[in-house]
């Protein structure tokens, strides 16, 4: 990130980030720019219900933001008064989970007398991006941002850090619960996008052929791939029970070949229509190792230039949301105490 001769010779920047849209509770501390603590507390609890649970998350995050918070403070080696600002997922999300960090947010910002910003949860996934990491190339703007989760599938041109505007986006299934629900048709645990990329690395992608939606534009659609693969194993197992158990690794490298086909496809033609080939990817299933196989290809023979997040800032996590704060912080852009968690939360 540019540094902004402004801002030199200043006392340091300490931004406290809260995340809590779903059933992860995580705090993060960045000093600016750069993360100096990133603490998560997982909810293992869902994994017997297939899913998550709303109620079970919010009173889960009830227990941990208080613990997690105090831990990342700890380990970034300050002390709650030299914070600068508070910032936390405003939304979208499960309206419970919100509801805890929404609120402990307002109480340390009340008690501290400090600014409260409030993230967009998904925005955030994209900025991920800008924090200073060795590891991670920081984009030029404009630049092209697929954002995949379990909740979320876009492409959204990103102008600049305030500027997103949406391309495509699915009209039914998010990608995410595309390979969840794969998963749970193939008897696997809840979450089952991980296991499908886990078991297709040993498999082989063109075992079987699944069809790819025919939806115009760069818009997605999953819903009839479900169906298909759906329909597809209920006629094979009938002829053979333990079809899934002998073909596993076949049938989840198959399934993911042709979902990852999906999202290159409306990437090139996104590049194609706008001129940019810059392209970042964002959320939790930018994890999977086939989607950031294809890109690193892309970037070979396409002369893309392609963004791939660290591990840690793929999945739910605190540094996303404060390093948003911290650019928030710098133009002041600030939240009132009548900000309310918002389920619901439009890109643009």
């Amino acid at each position: 990130m540019p540094e902004n001769s402004k801002y030199k010779n200043k006392k340091p920047i300490y931004i406290l980030g809260i995340e809590s849209s779903c059933d992860d509770t995580a705090a993060a501390v960045l000093k600016d720019g750069k993360i100096i603590s990133n603490k998560v507390a997982n909810q293992v609890i869902h994994e017997q219900y297939g899913g998550v649970v709303p109620e079970l998350a919010s009173r889960a995050h009830q227990q941990n933001i208080v613990p997690v918070v105090d831990l990342a403070l700890r380990e970034a080696g300050i002390k709650p008064k030299d914070l600068s600002a508070i910032a936390f997922t405003e939304g979208p999300g499960l309206l419970g989970s919100l509801l805890v960090g929404v609120s402990f947010a307002k109480s340390l910002s009340l008690a501290l007398d400090i600014p409260m910003i409030g993230v967009h949860h998904m925005k955030a996934h994209v900025l991920a991006h800008f924090i200073e990491d060795n590891e991670m190339k920081l984009p030029e703007f404009p630049f092209l941002a697929l954002t995949i989760s379990g909740g979320h599938t876009q492409i959204v041109q990103v102008n600049n850090y305030f500027d997103f505007k949406i391309l495509g986006e699915t009209r039914d299934d998010a990608v995410g619960e595309a390979f969840d629900k794969s998963a749970k048709i193939m008897g696997l645990p809840y979450p089952g996008g991980p296991l499908i990329d886990k078991y297709a690395r040993e498999g082989n992608p063109k075992a079987y052929k699944f069809p790819k939606p025919k939806v115009p534009g760069m818009d997605f659609s999953f819903s009839g791939l479900k169906t298909s693969i759906l329909y597809f194993l209920q006629k094979q197992t009938k002829e053979n029970p333990d079809f899934i158990n002998e073909n596993l690794a076949d049938l989840s490298a198959s399934i993911q070949y042709t979902i990852v086909n999906i999202l290159m496809d409306k990437l090139k033609l996104a590049v194609e229509t706008t001129g940019i080939n810059r392209i970042a990817i964002a959320g939790g299933v930018s994890a999977n190792s086939g989607i950031r196989k294809a890109l690193i290809e892309a970037e070979k023979n396409k002369n893309w230039k392609v963004y791939i997040p660290k591990f840690e800032y793929t999945t739910d996590n605190a540094a996303m949301i404060a390093i948003v704060g911290y650019l928030k912080y710098r133009e002041k852009m600030f939240s009132d105490l009548n900000l309310v968690p918002k389920a619901r939360m439009s890109l643009t």
